[in-house]
Protein backbone atom coordinates (compact mmCIF):
# COMPACT_ATOMS: atom_id res chain seq x y z
CA UNK A 1 0.00 0.00 0.00
CA UNK A 2 1.20 3.94 -0.69
CA UNK A 3 0.44 5.05 2.70
CA UNK A 4 1.85 3.93 5.90
CA UNK A 5 0.81 4.94 9.62
CA UNK A 6 4.04 5.47 11.81
CA UNK A 7 4.21 7.15 15.43
CA UNK A 8 0.61 8.60 14.69
CA UNK A 9 1.68 10.40 11.04
CA UNK A 10 0.38 8.49 7.74
CA UNK A 11 3.23 8.89 4.95
CA UNK A 12 2.58 8.22 1.59
CA UNK A 13 5.43 6.84 -0.34
CA UNK A 14 6.26 3.99 -2.94
CA UNK A 15 8.80 0.94 -2.99
CA UNK A 16 10.30 -0.16 -5.72
CA UNK A 17 11.97 -3.67 -4.95
CA UNK A 18 15.27 -4.94 -6.99
CA UNK A 19 16.83 -8.16 -7.19
CA UNK A 20 20.91 -8.37 -6.41
CA UNK A 21 23.29 -6.90 -3.45
CA UNK A 22 23.23 -3.27 -4.77
CA UNK A 23 21.88 -1.00 -1.60
CA UNK A 24 18.70 0.85 -1.21
CA UNK A 25 18.26 4.24 -2.08
CA UNK A 26 16.18 6.68 -0.39
CA UNK A 27 14.91 9.98 -1.93
CA UNK A 28 14.10 12.92 0.38
CA UNK A 29 11.89 15.46 -1.14
CA UNK A 30 12.74 19.33 -0.81
CA UNK A 31 10.56 22.18 0.94
CA UNK A 32 7.24 22.40 -1.17
CA UNK A 33 7.30 19.79 -3.50
CA UNK A 34 6.38 16.16 -2.86
CA UNK A 35 7.92 12.79 -4.28
CA UNK A 36 6.63 13.40 -7.91
CA UNK A 37 10.12 15.34 -8.06
CA UNK A 38 12.05 12.36 -8.53
CA UNK A 39 9.85 10.66 -10.71
CA UNK A 40 12.68 10.56 -13.54
CA UNK A 41 15.56 9.52 -11.90
CA UNK A 42 13.49 6.31 -10.04
CA UNK A 43 12.11 5.18 -13.50
CA UNK A 44 15.57 5.23 -15.19
CA UNK A 45 16.79 3.57 -12.35
CA UNK A 46 13.80 1.08 -11.82
CA UNK A 47 15.20 -2.53 -11.41
CA UNK A 48 18.86 -1.40 -10.80
CA UNK A 49 18.75 -1.09 -7.07
CA UNK A 50 15.58 -1.10 -4.21
CA UNK A 51 14.18 2.80 -4.24
CA UNK A 52 12.06 4.25 -1.75
CA UNK A 53 10.08 8.02 -2.20
CA UNK A 54 7.98 9.51 0.21
CA UNK A 55 6.16 12.82 0.94
CA UNK A 56 7.63 14.52 4.07
CA UNK A 57 5.19 15.43 7.13
CA UNK A 58 3.15 18.16 5.45
CA UNK A 59 3.62 17.78 2.20
CA UNK A 60 2.46 16.09 -0.17
CA UNK A 61 -0.49 13.42 0.61
CA UNK A 62 1.29 12.54 4.18
CA UNK A 63 0.13 14.05 7.49
CA UNK A 64 1.03 17.55 8.54
CA UNK A 65 1.49 16.55 11.68
CA UNK A 66 4.01 19.05 14.00
CA UNK A 67 6.85 20.45 12.76
CA UNK A 68 8.91 22.27 15.29
CA UNK A 69 12.08 20.88 14.13
CA UNK A 70 14.02 19.01 11.41
CA UNK A 71 14.20 16.34 13.85
CA UNK A 72 10.68 15.84 13.02
CA UNK A 73 11.36 14.91 9.56
CA UNK A 74 13.95 12.80 10.69
CA UNK A 75 11.71 10.51 13.08
CA UNK A 76 9.59 9.64 10.09
CA UNK A 77 12.37 8.79 8.05
CA UNK A 78 14.08 6.66 10.79
CA UNK A 79 10.54 4.94 11.39
CA UNK A 80 9.85 4.86 7.53
CA UNK A 81 13.29 2.56 7.33
CA UNK A 82 12.33 0.60 10.01
CA UNK A 83 9.55 -0.35 8.38
CA UNK A 84 10.90 -1.61 5.41
CA UNK A 85 13.64 -3.65 7.49
CA UNK A 86 16.08 -1.80 5.20
CA UNK A 87 19.37 -2.46 7.40
CA UNK A 88 21.92 -0.08 5.31
CA UNK A 89 20.56 2.67 3.11
CA UNK A 90 21.83 5.40 0.85
CA UNK A 91 20.41 8.83 1.25
CA UNK A 92 19.88 10.89 -1.27
CA UNK A 93 18.24 14.01 -0.13
CA UNK A 94 17.68 17.74 -2.24
CA UNK A 95 17.67 20.84 -0.37
CA UNK A 96 15.75 20.27 3.50
CA UNK A 97 15.76 16.82 2.39
CA UNK A 98 19.67 16.95 2.45
CA UNK A 99 19.51 18.32 5.88
CA UNK A 100 17.29 15.39 7.05
CA UNK A 101 19.98 13.53 5.80
CA UNK A 102 22.42 14.95 7.89
CA UNK A 103 20.11 14.53 10.96
CA UNK A 104 19.24 10.88 10.49
CA UNK A 105 23.48 9.95 9.70
CA UNK A 106 24.28 12.16 12.97
CA UNK A 107 20.82 10.24 14.92
CA UNK A 108 21.51 6.80 13.45
CA UNK A 109 25.21 6.45 11.57
CA UNK A 110 25.13 3.12 11.66
CA UNK A 111 22.42 2.47 9.05
CA UNK A 112 23.69 5.03 6.26
CA UNK A 113 25.80 3.18 4.10
CA UNK A 114 26.37 6.44 1.90
CA UNK A 115 24.86 9.83 1.36
CA UNK A 116 24.22 12.01 -1.90
CA UNK A 117 23.76 15.42 -0.87
CA UNK A 118 21.77 17.49 -3.47
CA UNK A 119 21.48 21.38 -3.65
CA UNK A 120 21.75 21.99 0.05
CA UNK A 121 24.02 22.92 2.50
CA UNK A 122 25.18 22.60 6.43
CA UNK A 123 23.11 25.62 6.93
CA UNK A 124 20.58 27.44 4.60
CA UNK A 125 19.94 30.87 4.53
CA UNK A 126 19.74 33.26 7.79
CA UNK A 127 16.84 33.86 10.50
CA UNK A 128 16.38 37.01 9.23
CA UNK A 129 15.61 35.79 5.27
CA UNK A 130 13.36 32.59 6.86
CA UNK A 131 11.47 35.03 9.00
CA UNK A 132 10.65 37.46 5.93
CA UNK A 133 9.80 34.48 3.89
CA UNK A 134 7.45 32.82 6.91
CA UNK A 135 5.91 36.57 7.52
CA UNK A 136 5.36 36.95 4.26
CA UNK A 137 3.42 33.54 3.89
CA UNK A 138 1.57 33.70 6.57
CA UNK A 139 0.05 37.55 5.72
CA UNK A 140 -0.41 36.79 1.96
CA UNK A 141 -0.03 33.42 1.19
CA UNK A 142 2.24 31.00 -0.44
CA UNK A 143 1.12 32.45 -4.41
CA UNK A 144 3.13 35.91 -2.70
CA UNK A 145 6.56 34.01 -2.87
CA UNK A 146 5.80 31.09 -5.99
CA UNK A 147 7.23 33.47 -8.69
CA UNK A 148 10.39 34.49 -6.98
CA UNK A 149 10.90 30.82 -5.79
CA UNK A 150 10.14 29.24 -9.24
CA UNK A 151 13.12 31.31 -10.35
CA UNK A 152 15.75 29.37 -7.93
CA UNK A 153 14.05 26.43 -8.43
CA UNK A 154 14.85 26.59 -12.57
CA UNK A 155 16.99 27.66 -15.00
CA UNK A 156 15.59 30.59 -17.33
CA UNK A 157 15.61 28.04 -20.21
CA UNK A 158 13.28 26.10 -18.17
CA UNK A 159 11.03 29.00 -17.52
CA UNK A 160 10.68 29.78 -21.96
CA UNK A 161 10.77 26.79 -22.92
CA UNK A 162 8.80 24.19 -20.61
CA UNK A 163 5.68 26.27 -19.56
CA UNK A 164 3.21 23.34 -19.16
CA UNK A 165 6.15 21.58 -16.64
CA UNK A 166 6.14 25.46 -15.08
CA UNK A 167 2.69 25.73 -14.17
CA UNK A 168 2.40 22.00 -12.50
CA UNK A 169 5.32 23.26 -10.50
CA UNK A 170 3.35 26.40 -9.27
CA UNK A 171 0.57 24.00 -8.56
CA UNK A 172 2.69 21.70 -7.18
CA UNK A 173 3.72 24.44 -4.45
CA UNK A 174 0.52 26.79 -4.02
CA UNK A 175 -0.84 24.12 -3.20
CA UNK A 176 1.40 23.22 0.12
CA UNK A 177 -0.53 23.33 3.14
CA UNK A 178 0.87 26.35 5.23
CA UNK A 179 1.36 24.62 8.37
CA UNK A 180 3.18 22.37 6.13
CA UNK A 181 5.16 24.98 4.51
CA UNK A 182 6.05 27.03 7.72
CA UNK A 183 6.67 24.89 10.12
CA UNK A 184 9.72 23.12 7.66
CA UNK A 185 10.55 26.72 7.03
CA UNK A 186 11.05 26.99 10.52
CA UNK A 187 13.02 23.71 10.71
CA UNK A 188 15.09 25.00 8.19
CA UNK A 189 15.84 28.23 9.53
CA UNK A 190 16.85 26.66 13.25
CA UNK A 191 19.16 23.72 11.84
CA UNK A 192 23.04 23.56 11.52
CA UNK A 193 24.61 20.89 10.83
CA UNK A 194 27.61 23.06 10.32
CA UNK A 195 30.17 20.84 13.32
CA UNK A 196 27.76 17.36 12.40
CA UNK A 197 29.06 17.65 9.09
CA UNK A 198 32.54 16.84 10.36
CA UNK A 199 31.88 13.89 11.54
CA UNK A 200 30.23 11.72 8.38
CA UNK A 201 32.46 9.28 8.31
CA UNK A 202 30.72 7.55 5.26
CA UNK A 203 30.90 8.03 1.07
CA UNK A 204 29.29 11.51 0.59
CA UNK A 205 28.35 12.90 -3.01
CA UNK A 206 27.54 16.80 -2.76
CA UNK A 207 25.59 17.97 -5.97
CA UNK A 208 24.67 21.27 -6.69
CA UNK A 209 22.83 22.56 -10.35
CA UNK A 210 25.38 25.68 -11.90
CA UNK A 211 22.49 28.05 -11.89
CA UNK A 212 21.08 27.22 -8.48
CA UNK A 213 19.85 30.36 -6.84
CA UNK A 214 18.67 28.94 -3.70
CA UNK A 215 21.85 27.14 -2.54
CA UNK A 216 24.38 28.37 -4.88
CA UNK A 217 27.37 25.77 -5.56
CA UNK A 218 29.95 27.50 -3.69
CA UNK A 219 27.61 26.98 -0.63
CA UNK A 220 27.26 23.22 -1.84
CA UNK A 221 31.01 23.41 -1.75
CA UNK A 222 31.12 24.85 1.28
CA UNK A 223 29.21 21.62 2.91
CA UNK A 224 31.38 19.26 0.73
CA UNK A 225 34.68 20.63 2.19
CA UNK A 226 33.46 20.30 5.58
CA UNK A 227 32.95 16.33 5.07
CA UNK A 228 36.02 13.97 5.06
CA UNK A 229 36.30 12.61 1.63
CA UNK A 230 33.57 14.07 0.53
CA UNK A 231 32.97 14.34 -4.00
CA UNK A 232 31.48 17.40 -5.58
CA UNK A 233 29.98 17.28 -8.67
CA UNK A 234 28.35 20.57 -10.48
CA UNK A 235 24.95 19.93 -12.84
CA UNK A 236 24.94 22.12 -16.05
CA UNK A 237 22.03 23.80 -17.08
CA UNK A 238 20.25 22.89 -14.22
CA UNK A 239 18.94 25.67 -10.81
CA UNK A 240 17.82 24.06 -7.76
CA UNK A 241 15.86 20.85 -8.37
CA UNK A 242 18.36 19.21 -11.16
CA UNK A 243 16.10 15.60 -10.75
CA UNK A 244 13.12 17.47 -12.35
CA UNK A 245 15.25 20.02 -14.90
CA UNK A 246 18.68 17.34 -15.45
CA UNK A 247 17.27 14.07 -14.58
CA UNK A 248 19.68 11.86 -17.04
CA UNK A 249 22.41 14.15 -15.65
CA UNK A 250 21.59 12.94 -12.28
CA UNK A 251 20.86 9.85 -12.48
CA UNK A 252 24.11 9.38 -13.78
CA UNK A 253 25.80 10.54 -10.66
CA UNK A 254 23.91 8.65 -8.68
CA UNK A 255 24.14 5.37 -10.88
CA UNK A 256 28.04 5.93 -10.69
CA UNK A 257 28.51 6.57 -6.92
CA UNK A 258 26.34 3.71 -6.37
CA UNK A 259 28.50 1.48 -8.04
CA UNK A 260 31.84 3.12 -6.55
CA UNK A 261 30.35 1.49 -3.16
CA UNK A 262 30.33 -2.16 -4.32
CA UNK A 263 33.38 -4.22 -2.89
CA UNK A 264 36.90 -3.60 -4.52
CA UNK A 265 35.28 -0.92 -6.85
CA UNK A 266 37.93 2.05 -7.19
CA UNK A 267 36.73 5.56 -5.42
CA UNK A 268 37.91 8.71 -5.71
CA UNK A 269 38.08 11.72 -2.96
Amino acid sequence: MPFVTIGGITLHHRYVGASGKAPSVVFINSLGTDFRIWDDVVAALDGEMPLLVYDKRGHGLSDIGDISSIDDHVDDLSALIDHFGLEKVVLCGLSVGGMVAQGLYARRPEIVEAMILCDTAHKIGTAESWNTRIATVESKGIQAIAEGVLKVWFTPTFHTTRGAQLDGYWNMMTRQTLAGYIGTCKAVRDADFTDAARRIAVPTLCIAGDQDGSTPPDLVRSLAALIPGSRFEIIRDAGHIPCVEQPESLTALIRGFIASLAPGAETHG
